[in-house]
């Protein structure tokens, strides 16, 4: 079996995604974008979603990707290419590294730079919590010895709980939503609380209880 036809039986996941051309350079920088903010990935151009192998012109779409990951990724992003032959047909591989400096933003059709994640084989809108998050492991936001009554009382709610969404923890605390989201993401930074997906809701529980 060759390595492309291993990639291939790989499937669509959290790091591979399959393309059949790129046609839309800012859509594209944001799968750039969310394997650069999570962990990594490859992206196949030349394969149809079920991994058909159709071929596709290398120069031509190595040109796109170079346009969208300097254009419309801020800040830009480096990446590496390999051409595959599987007979008469071209594949281009486009390998983009987990990076250290995000969080990585694409710009969309409205202006707007947003910043994106890989969750299994979706690429999708990180929420404000998780950008945060990404803001203070970059500043290596210390741990205090110990904790406020503020803190305290919302590690406490989160305690109480299985699961809570932020708006459960907008309406259940005493603090400003300011303060919500301050202390929530330098908790998941701390591994004191879990950030997880349940379909198309972000919840947070408690991993430590902290007295």
């Amino acid at each position: 079996m060759s390595q492309i036809s291993d990639f291939i039986k790989q499937g669509e996941n959290q790091t591979q995604d399959f393309k059949f051309a790129i046609d839309d350079q800012k859509k594209i920088a944001r799968t750039l974008v969310a394997f650069a903010n999570t962990d990594g990935g490859r992206l196949l151009i030349g394969v149809k979603d079920n991994g058909k192998i159709v071929g596709c012109n290398p120069e031509e779409e190595f040109h796109m990707i170079e346009g969208a990951a300097q254009l419309y990724c801020k800040p830009a992003l480096e990446f590496q290419s390999q051409v595959h032959q599987e007979g008469y047909r071209m594949v281009l591989e486009i390998i983009v590294d987990a990076n250290l400096k995000r969080p990585f933003r694409a710009l969309d059709e409205e202006g707007k730079w947003k910043s994106y994640f890989r969750k299994d084989d979706n690429t999708l809108l990180v929420n404000k919590i998780l950008f945060k998050v990404w803001q203070y492991q970059a500043r290596k936001t210390a741990r205090p010895e110990k904790f406020g009554d503020e803190e305290l009382s919302l590690l406490q709610l989160l305690n109480t709980s299985d699961v809570l969404t932020l708006s459960q923890l907008y309406k259940r605390s005493d603090l400003s939503m300011k303060s919500v989201d301050h202390w929530l993401a330098l908790f998941i930074c701390w591994n004191l609380v879990e950030l997880k997906f349940e379909g198309v809701k972000t919840v947070y529980s408690a991993i430590q209880i902290v007295s």
